[in-house]
């Protein structure tokens, strides 16, 4: 072969290499595209169409931008995967949750080892009410941070000191065991709470998982057990974000009355925070043979219309667990 001939040669067989890799490239790179709003977010767990999260106009605006600011740092780097994630809480913040769950799908698919994607996707799956799928990617998530030194997790909505309470393993281990919870196994929620109650660092995280723990040990029937967890619960702790778990753990232990716990606006309504108040008080009359009280207050929270709050998607599931047969 004369060096024309090689070089020719040459030149197709590099051509072809070249094209080949573009081709692959085209087929790999994640596409870059808008999310597909679908028409509804889900079904409730008693058969209402959620929509749109009820959200005040100031808050709405203050998400719309941190969006705008989330979507174009993705469409520079849409193969990071910190653009993936905070792309996916902001659309999720504004209750844009099957296009949060299918960014979280798409980082999967490039990081398919990657524990905080599994950790945020189960979030977004208790919100749509898939508690199985909450279930499948929160013990994911589990079985990849074994072993690995824990991270502080970066707050979406940061809290009055600016200072984040929660980590990596404490996220997974909180959602993972509200996912059995809502699920009814009690027994598992009930381990993975007394897990993390051991592991907490701060009085926020303990309050937190300690209410998660209290209540499946109560519906789980072992209060003798829930009773030892009231024990280390006082006044005086440190409470940054979680005072309305605080304050349910003192009406527990008998030192609050539920008045002071439970707060509704004139209106009616139930803001996020007091929709988790008012699901605890509603279980501590529940299983404290107050049964009526209990469903009565369950559905309140429902018609109060954060269907985003754990303490509502708690509560439809109370009601579609305890409802009469008639009323199903």
């Amino acid at each position: 072969m004369t060096a024309s001939q090689f070089s020719r040669s040459f030149a197709v067989l590099a051509f072809a290499y070249v094209g080949s890799v573009c081709a692959l490239h085209a087929q790999t790179a994640p596409s870059i595209t808008e999310p597909v709003a679908p028409r509804f977010q889900t079904i409730s767990l008693l058969g209402d169409t959620l929509r749109t999260l009820p959200l005040a106009p100031v808050v709405r605006q203050r998400y719309e931008q941190q969006l705008a600011d989330a979507r174009r740092a993705y469409e520079r780097t849409p193969t990071n995967v910190d653009s993936i994630i905070w792309y996916a809480r902001r659309l999720g913040y504004l209750g844009r949750l099957r296009e949060s769950i299918e960014l979280y799908s798409r980082g999967v698919a490039l990081y398919p080892d990657n524990p905080w994607l599994f950790r945020h996707r189960g979030h977004r799956y208790l919100s749509v009410r898939d508690f199985p799928a909450a279930v499948r990617d929160l013990e994911r998530a589990t079985a990849l941070v074994q072993g690995r030194p824990d991270e502080v997790e970066p707050d979406g909505q940061p809290n009055a000191n600016n200072t984040p309470i929660g980590t990596l393993q404490s996220n997974v281990g909180y959602h993972l065991a509200l996912a059995h919870y809502l699920l009814g196994d009690y027994t598992k929620a009930a381990t993975v709470a007394q897990r993390e109650v051991n592991a907490a660092t701060n009085d926020d995280r303990r309050v937190s998982m300690a209410h998660w723990l209290y209540m499946s040990l109560r519906r789980s029937g072992r209060n003798a057990e829930a009773a030892q967890v009231l024990i280390p619960m006082q006044r005086n702790m440190n409470i940054i974000e979680n005072q309305a778990y605080h304050r349910l753990m003192l009406l527990y232990k008998g030192v609050l009355p539920a008045d002071s716990v439970l707060n509704v606006a004139p209106s009616g309504e139930l803001s996020v925070t007091d929709a988790s108040a008012a699901y605890g008080v509603a279980n501590w009359h529940w299983y404290n043979d107050r049964k009526a009280e209990g469903m009565a207050l369950w559905r309140r929270i429902v018609a109060g219309g954060q269907w985003g709050a754990f303490g509502t998607v708690a509560a439809e599931a109370d009601v579609a667990r305890f409802r009469a047969p008639a009323q199903r």
